[in-house]
């Protein structure tokens, strides 16, 4: 992972145009491809980004950049889409990379504990709760860019992958995204489609979830609790 601090400005066109004005900023640069672009304020969240896969060019600044002390170019193209994010840099202040992962480079991944884990445990044991005919495939399907939480085939069989979350937001529904896009290149299982589940779904991953053909579902743990294993709980 690459991380470089520096006065850039940073301009974004796709399915909308954006811009943020020359400031000290955080870039990182991850070896998946992608790029984020953080301030010092807005918790997690990158002011802007690329998702993978993505091509990062650099430039030599043009004559449109004169007199705008920009040093170099960096232009981002989706490779899937006309999107293009061009961080103007002005000037570095650090840039430092590092070795991510274990020995060999790889992620090992999250390991969930809580809720979401029982909410995962719960809703394999009651598969169901997804639709009629609905099977386990397997819990935790493992990807090259991390574990799917439920593999199952509806009453079709067609495969579906389910990602679960206490409280479903847009990360949440971007990483269903990215694990759909891996899946469905699969002979063995395509096509495959996302069931994005949660105690609580903000109104706005709701909607980008619809928008990508993506099926929400709610889920009410305390319900699943009650009826784990087929037998009513107290407690």
């Amino acid at each position: 992972m690459r991380l470089v601090i520096a006065e850039c400005t940073i301009n974004y066109s796709g399915r909308l145009t954006a811009h943020l004005p020359q400031a000290t900023r955080l870039l990182v640069l991850k070896n998946d491809g992608s790029i984020l672009v953080h301030s010092d304020s807005g918790s997690y969240k990158p002011l802007n980004w690329m998702n993978p896969p993505c091509t990062i060019t650099v430039l030599e600044p043009g004559e449109e950049h004169a007199g705008l002390d920009v040093a170099e170019v960096w232009q981002v193209a989706q490779t899937k889409t006309a999107d293009v994010l061009t961080v103007l840099i002005h000037r570095v202040l650090s840039d430092v990379s590092h070795e991510l992962g274990d020995a060999t480079g790889a992620e090992p991944g999250l390991v969930k504990d809580g809720v979401e884990a029982a909410l995962q445990e719960l809703l394999a044991e009651q598969i169901e709760l997804l639709g009629e005919g609905f099977s386990l495939i397997r819990r935790e399907y493992m990807t090259a860019i991390g574990p799917v939480d439920i593999l199952a085939r509806d009453a079709s069989g067609a495969a579906v992958a389910v990602e679960l979350k206490r409280r479903g937001d847009i990360d949440g529904v971007e990483q269903l995204t990215r694990y759909l896009e891996l899946l469905n290149r699969d002979p063995l299982l395509a096509p495959v489609r996302g069931v994005f589940a949660a105690q609580e779904i903000k109104p706005q991953a709701r909607k980008l979830a619809e928008d990508r053909g993506i099926e929400c579902l709610l889920l009410d743990y305390e319900a699943m609790r009650g009826v784990e294993s087929g037998a009513p709980k107290l407690f």
